[in-house]
């Protein structure tokens, strides 16, 4: 038998961390508990995290896209964090910007940044925006999942 030793950090194409988490009365008491239900529900940051830089750098970019509906660029957003969180440089900003790009959740354009739009529907509803992407994700790596079950299950049937 032949054993072929695979690079699994080479293999991966995404990382999904989507949390089931249960929105309670404390969770919708204030802004900061809601981004923060919000960022740990979406895997941006993990339970027990105390950094809020991520935490604000996801409610900025839902300030800008769901509430405002415009694009925001990197000084926008840093204005918009510092006055309603703490002072954020713009290196750690671009970083979380990068980490969520990576995720899948936004990207840019000529220096501007967004929430992946969905292919229909108002980019600017959360509601769409979360079942297009969510649908999407899921679509692809469930379609992977039964081709690899079904290679095995022929796999099986040849021994």
């Amino acid at each position: 038998m032949i054993f072929v030793e695979l690079n699994e950090a080479e293999l991966i194409q995404r990382e999904l961390t989507i949390r089931d988490l249960r929105v309670s009365k404390e969770v919708l008491q204030t802004k900061r508990a809601a981004a923060r239900w919000l960022a740990l529900t979406l895997g941006i940051i993990n339970p027990g995290e105390s950094r809020l830089s991520a935490v604000a750098v996801l409610d900025s970019m839902v300030y800008f896209q769901f509430i405002k509906k415009q694009d925001p660029t990197v000084k926008e957003m840093t204005d918009y964090i510092n006055q309603y969180w703490e002072p954020i440089n713009e290196k750690t900003l671009r970083y979380h910007l990068l980490r969520m790009k990576r995720m899948g959740y936004i990207d840019n354009e000529q220096s501007k940044f967004y929430f992946r739009p969905p292919s229909t529907g108002d980019r600017f509803d959360p509601h769409i925006w979360s079942n297009v992407m969510f649908d999407f994700f899921y679509k692809e790596i469930s379609k992977k999942i039964g081709d690899v079950i079904n290679d095995l299950k022929a796999k099986e049937n040849m021994m």
